[in-house]
Parts: C-alpha cells; sequence; structure tokens
C-alpha cells in the first residue's frame, strides 16, 4: 500500500498524546493544510482541544506533544504556532511518495468513503417540457452532473433523476399554443395570446402536425371564439378559458396534441443534455404519480394525520404548522391537485424507494418552496433531515457590454444547444462552476471563447497538453511504456530526485486532491473541483516554465516525467468530475 503522510503524522501525534496524556489517548486526531507554504505541511489543534480538559496553557500542551513527537525520517521538523497549534513539515521523500500512490490508483485516485455506499438521488433539471433548453438550465445541468458524479467519487450510489412534469397547466398552455398554430396555418386565425409560448419551436411542431394529419384537427377559427368569452382583464383566466374550448372542441384528440407537443419537447431535452455528457439514470414522469394513485395516497395520509382542512370546496394543507408564511391548497374545489399535491406525492415516492439522502437542484426563484415541501415531509411522518436542496442562482450573458435578457413563454432567451455551438462543451461545463451555486453568474461569451490564459478552461487544459507533450516525446514514451498493469511505478523510478521547491509544491498540491473531494462532496461543492484544477495548472505551468522536465540526467529524468504522469492523472480526474474534456494537444 502506498505511503500516506497524513495517516503517518497521524500516528505520531497518537504515539504522542499517550505519553502525554494516556487518559485521553483516544482523542481524535485532526489535521489540516495550512493555507500558507511557509506554515508545514499539515497543522493540528490537538492542543487546543485538551486545553480545558487538561487545564493547562494549549501552547504548554503543544510543545509537550512536539518533545514527545518520536523521530521521523518522513517528518524534518514540527513546531508550535500562534495559541497553540502544531505544524508539522514533510521530507521532501514523503512528499514526493504521492507520485508513486497516484500511478498505483490511477483513475481511482481521488475516491473516498465518505458516503460508505449510502443509497443517494440527485433530481436536477426537471425543466417544463415548454421548450428549448436555455443557459439558465444549463447551469442546473452543469452543476447537478459534476455533483452527482463529485458524490460518487466521494463514495455514495448516486441515482441522477429527471422529474418530467408531463402533468398540469403549463403542459396544456404549450398543447393550446400549438394547437392555436396549427389553425393559423391553415388560415383560422385565433388572436393568440400574449402568455402563450410564443417561439418558433411551436410553429415547428404545428407543421409537423399538419404533414401527418393533414387538416384532421382543423376547427373554425369562430367556432373556437364562440367556446370563449371576450378577452378578459385576466390573461391567465382568457388562456384557460382557450385551453377548456380547444379540449372541448377536440375531445379525444386533444390527448394527441398534448402528447405530440410533450413528445417533442422531451426528445429535444434528451438529445440536448446528453450532447453537454449530462445523462440521466430515470425520467420520472408526473403523470404516473396520478395514474398509480400515489397523489390520493398522499393526500389521503395527511388527511389522515389531521394536517387537511376544507375550506370553499378546496382542500388546504396546514404548512403553516411547520413554518411555511400560509396554510395551501392541494385540492381545488373542482376536484383538481395542485401543483404542490403532486411535488408532495413525488418526494414520498423517493422515500419509499428507499434513498437514504435526497438532493433536489431548484431554481433561486424556488427559495420559498423549500419549507412548504419539508413541512409536508414532517406531516407525512418522513425524516426531512435525509432532504437538501440546492438552489442555483440564475446566468447573466453577456456579449462584450451587451446583457441577453429571456423569457420562456416569449421566446427570446439563449437556448443551451445555442450556447454551446458558440463556445463549446468544455467552456460550459467548466465556466458554470466558476461560481458557488448560490451566487449569480455572469458567462463571459467573449472570454469562453478566447485562447488565452485568461481563460480557465483553456488555461487548465493547456496543462493537460503541455504534459501530454512532455510524455509523448521518445523519453517519455519509453517510461510510458516500462508502466504495465502490474508495474504501476517503473523499478527505475528513484523519487529521491524530487525537491525543487516547486517539484514539492506540485506534489503538495497532488497530494490535497482526496481531500478536496472529500470536502467538496460535504459541502455540495463541486466549484472547488475547478478552483483547484485552476491552481494545480498554475503550480505546473510555473514549475514547466522554470524547469526542464526532460533532462540528461537519467534519474532526475524519470522522476520528473513520473510526476508528469502523475500530474496529467490528477488533471484527468478533476476533468471527469466536471464533465470537461482532456484535449492531448492544443
Amino acid at each position: 500500500m502506498p505511503f500516506d503522510p497524513k495517516s503517518h503524522v497521524s500516528e505520531l501525534l497518537t504515539a504522542a498524546l499517550s505519553s502525554v496524556a494516556p487518559e485521553h489517548a483516544s482523542t481524535a486526531i485532526l489535521l489540516e493544510r495550512p493555507k500558507q507554504a511557509s506554515h508545514g505541511d499539515f497543522a493540528s489543534n490537538l492542543a487546543l482541544q485538551l486545553a480545558k480538559t487538561l487545564r493547562a496553557n494549549p501552547r504548554e500542551i503543544a510543545q509537550r506533544l512536539v518533545r514527545e513527537l518520536a523521530v521521523s525520517p518522513w517528518v524534518d521538523k514540527a513546531e508550535v504556532a500562534g495559541a497553540g497549534f502544531i505544524n508539522f513539515y514533510l521530507a521532501a521523500a514523503a512528499k514526493s511518495q504521492v507520485v508513486a500512490e497516484i500511478l498505483s490508483l490511477g483513475d481511482e485516485y481521488g475516491k473516498g468513503r465518505l458516503g460508505n455506499g449510502k443509497k443517494l438521488q440527485v433530481e436536477f433539471v426537471s425543466a417544463n417540457p415548454t421548450g428549448p433548453l436555455h443557459v439558465g438550465h444549463g447551469r442546473g445541468a452543469a452543476y447537478g452532473a459534476s455533483l452527482a458524479t463529485l458524490l460518487a467519487w466521494a463514495g455514495y450510489a448516486v441515482s441522477r433523476e429527471y422529474y418530467v412534469n408531463d402533468a398540469g397547466r403549463q403542459m396544456d398552455i404549450l398543447g393550446l399554443s400549438t394547437w392555436l398554430r396549427y389553425l393559423a396555418l391553415f388560415g383560422e386565425q385565433v388572436p393568440f395570446p400574449a402568455n402563450a409560448y410564443q417561439g418558433d419551436y411551436v410553429i415547428d411542431m404545428a407543421r409537423q402536425i399538419r404533414a401527418a394529419h393533414a387538416d384532421r384537427y382543423l376547427h373554425p377559427a369562430a367556432a373556437v371564439l364562440a367556446c370563449v368569452p371576450p378577452p378578459e382583464p385576466d390573461p391567465e383566466a382568457h388562456l384557460d378559458g382557450l385551453i377548456k374550448a380547444a379540449k372541448d372542441l377536440l375531445g379525444e384528440d386533444w390527448a394527441y396534441i398534448h402528447q405530440h407537443a410533450l413528445t417533442e419537447q422531451m426528445a429535444d431535452c434528451r438529445a440536448d443534455l446528453e450532447d453537454f455528457g449530462v445523462h440521466f439514470d430515470m425520467w420520472f414522469s408526473e403523470r404516473s404519480l396520478f395514474d398509480t394513485g400515489m397523489v390520493a395516497k398522499a393526500m389521503e395520509r395527511l388527511e389522515h394525520n389531521g394536517h387537511i382542512y376544507l375550506q370553499n370546496g378546496a382542500k388546504w394543507f396546514r404548512s403553516t404548522s411547520f413554518g411555511d408564511e400560509k396554510d395551501r391548497v392541494v385540492q381545488r374545489d373542482n376536484g383538481l391537485y395542485t401543483y404542490f399535491a403532486s411535488d408532495i406525492a413525488y418526494h414520498l415516492n423517493k422515500f419509499e424507494r428507499g434513498f437514504d439522502q435526497l438532493v433536489d437542484i431548484w431554481g433561486a426563484d424556488h427559495h420559498g418552496y423549500i419549507q412548504r415541501v419539508r413541512g409536508a415531509l414532517q406531516a407525512l411522518g418522513c425524516d426531512d433531515s435525509r432532504l437538501n436542496v440546492v438552489l442555483v442562482q440564475f446566468v447573466s450573458l453577456w456579449h462584450g457590454s451587451e446583457k441577453v435578457s429571456m423569457s420562456t413563454r416569449g421566446g427570446q432567451y439563449v437556448t443551451l444547444r445555442e450556447l454551446r455551438g458558440e463556445v463549446g462543451n468544455d467552456a460550459c461545463r467548466f465556466f458554470y462552476m466558476l461560481r458557488k451555486a448560490d451566487q449569480a453568474l455572469d458567462f463571459d461569451l467573449d472570454l469562453a471563447k478566447s485562447q488565452s490564459n485568461d481563460n480557465p478552461v483553456y488555461y487548465v487544459q493547456y496543462a493537460h497538453a503541455r504534459v501530454c507533450s512532455v510524455l509523448a516525446s521518445p523519453q517519455g514514451a519509453a517510461f510510458l511504456a516500462q508502466r504495465t498493469a502490474d508495474v504501476a511505478m517503473p523499478a527505475s523510478v528513484d523519487l529521491a530526485s524530487l525537491s525543487g521547491e516547486r517539484e514539492m509544491a506540485l506534489c503538495a498540491r497532488l497530494a490535497a486532491f482526496p481531500e478536496v473531494v472529500e470536502a467538496a462532496a460535504r459541502d455540495y461543492a463541486p466549484h472547488a473541483i475547478a478552483f483547484y484544477l485552476r491552481e494545480l495548472a498554475a503550480e505546473f505551468h510555473s514549475y514547466y516554465n522554470a524547469e526542464r522536465i526532460l533532462v540528461d540526467d537519467l534519474a532526475q529524468r524519470t522522476a520528473r516525467l513520473a510526476l508528469a504522469a502523475a500530474l496529467r492523472q490528477v488533471l484527468r480526474n478533476g476533468f471527469t468530475i466536471l464533465g470537461v474534456s482532456a484535449p492531448e494537444s492544443m
């Protein structure tokens, strides 16, 4: 098994603690990497932890611990700092051992056991299938996909899910919009509502229906308008009137219009996401919750538990009892369930599928929805602490000094497909990770397309390409040829030849990768991987510009080639988490 410097330091400190305070020998040893290299490779606050119990000054305790530390060839020195921290400075030989570990583990380097095999579901994107995905959806897709991969790396059994809103009013609006455009193709002009879906894709679907079924679904505009009162002051009420007219006139044929629009938009959504490198294990249908009686079951349980009351013919959930600002309707006076009712049933279904943890990724505009969903779960008798909701803030797309506005129904937005076509998948995936999910993101198109060190994805990928060019040299190829499935690091490699300041900095950065992965997974923060890759690339570019890798000295050259191969591996592992490619030349 590869040497682990962190475990070694922990063992040294545990042994010292057994000597200084044997009754506290079982105290957990916490080691962190100092932010400043001058503070050593690891730091421990053990003395501060014990100060109150031992009734002693933490600096004095730290000094006693340092005196009791066994001499180790892997540790150069240990110093007491600040209020009582102990800083450990590793020997060069200890730092360079990470190269052997990386080459031994390969694609597995960085994977951990934080999740311990627990079943975890990540539900993300889940955009209404009412039109093409836009750049805002793209951020949720990139974040969700990266987070799911990150959590899998941390040891969770991850299931990726898309909740398809294939029932309800928004799909009815899309069906109506498509049908009105279909009528217009035959010259039957019904005034098109401003709050219907305006995009060209709606006209395309109308043309598909005409091409496949000619005038089968044609009705005179006068017949439509006769079923609808004159436009009301409330545009939404007028829209509902048009939907009812369409359903009444079309009868059973309405199902075809509705299903055609749904099928086309879901097919487009799936293709767009697949091309973006975003894959799902489950596409869960909202409609299935009604077909299987799951919604009715959830509402009956809430009612049985005393959390539903009747008012003005509608059924209300007492969400104020769980911290919500007001109670919520779950079933209208016409018998139809609300969106909230199906959302309650969906989350109950998730619990019944046996997931240990749930992660919902929602848009920032759903902030007020969190408490009512948690309240419903509590009312159902579920442990709502197993639900974690991450809010993804909005994206502003900039081209120069121009900001592009977006409106889904108005059809004025930049689609994810258009963005990917302009800057490429890699730039999209990486740029979406340049801010925390809960921070608004300004997406700079010009920067994303530039081939300069200011472009973070170019900068990091260029580091990988540089490493690949070194390893593709005759000397690099000869080194790699010695590696086999059984021999990760050739016997000819003497890591003691790695001792320079920049080499040690690179080794320290490489050694931090597993800890970065675990911390990022714990915080649901895949952006930390992007930040880490930028820092690693900066370390390498600095090293590459200052030192020669292919030196004449054979021992030093093979050691540096091993370091380069380890660096390439870690870059690739980080790219894998973020869904970014690893080009070998640029």
